[in-house]
């Protein structure tokens, strides 16, 4: 029950318009959060202000996390373009959670001990979860431009303290997909679109060379017919006064 309601909360976070800046709320403090709606400050620092991915800690108890992806819900990602990742964060203990910063890292989706890449560690100096309350972060993160397209695993991981012990907790381990920038005319496509050319035209010569051959196979087996056409002149001159003649002439004065 603790879980299903602590969903409803997050996705009611979620769907704030200030969502990139955490809101810590718990019964006895509703007036001073809504007294602080108007502006506020995660405190975020930039990258790598503390040598946190050296240290590997363990999930504090009585914390719970959820994310999501507001603006690509399909975990489609383009090399070389910021995305956004959200963490909520609700903590049932009876310290405040201190959060020192996010971090996460790409993955091969078979074996995640081989690493691919480590995205930008986002700090924070001035964000804090009370008792009994929750809050939403935000991290901004970009895979490498040259990264080869395909699917591989993000590992994301928020690091916070509670009464100055460092723990961890993992809130997405998942796949994601990435894709060239650039849209439909990527590298690929563009050798695709031209390899298929060069297959079109090879398919006519070998076309237009079948019908060379059938045409010249056609006329070698047409038969010339040789009439009985008159005698060359030459040849008259050649055979006079021979057998033939005479007796050419003598068929031809009997038929008359």
């Amino acid at each position: 029950m603790k879980i299903r309601v602590f969903f409803v909360l997050s996705l009611l976070l979620f769907a704030s318009p200030f969502l990139q800046v955490a809101r810590c709320q718990s019964e006895s403090d509703t007036e001073v959060a809504e007294a602080s709606e108007e502006g506020g400050d995660l405190g975020i620092v930039g990258e790598d202000v503390q040598d946190i991915d050296g240290g590997s800690f363990s999930p504090a108890p009585g914390v719970e996390t959820v994310c999501v992806f507001p603006k690509n819900p399909t975990r489609i990602l383009t090399a070389g373009e910021e995305s956004e990742l959200l963490v909520g964060m609700k903590n049932e203990g009876e310290s405040s959670i201190n959060i020192l910063a996010i971090h996460a890292s790409v993955h091969l989706p078979y074996d995640q001990h081989y690493l691919i890449q480590n995205l930008s560690t986002q700090a924070f100096n001035n964000a804090s979860v009370p008792p009994s309350a929750q809050a939403t972060f935000p991290y901004i993160f970009a895979v490498s431009k040259f990264m080869q397209p395909g699917t591989f695993d993000l590992v994301a991981t928020v690091v916070y303290e509670i009464d100055q012990h460092p723990y961890q907790s993992t809130f997405y381990n998942g796949t994601i997909e990435v894709v060239e920038a650039g849209g439909f005319l990527s590298v690929e496509s563009v050798f695709l679109f031209f390899l298929g050319l060069g297959l079109l035209g090879l398919l006519g010569l070998w076309i237009r060379g079948q019908i060379q051959h059938l045409s010249k196979k056609t006329k070698r087996a047409t038969k010339v017919e040789v009439g009985t056409g008159t005698t060359d002149a030459s040849m008259d001159e050649w055979l006079q006064g021979t057998a033939y003649t005479q007796s050419l002439s003598s068929k031809s004065k009997k038929k008359k």
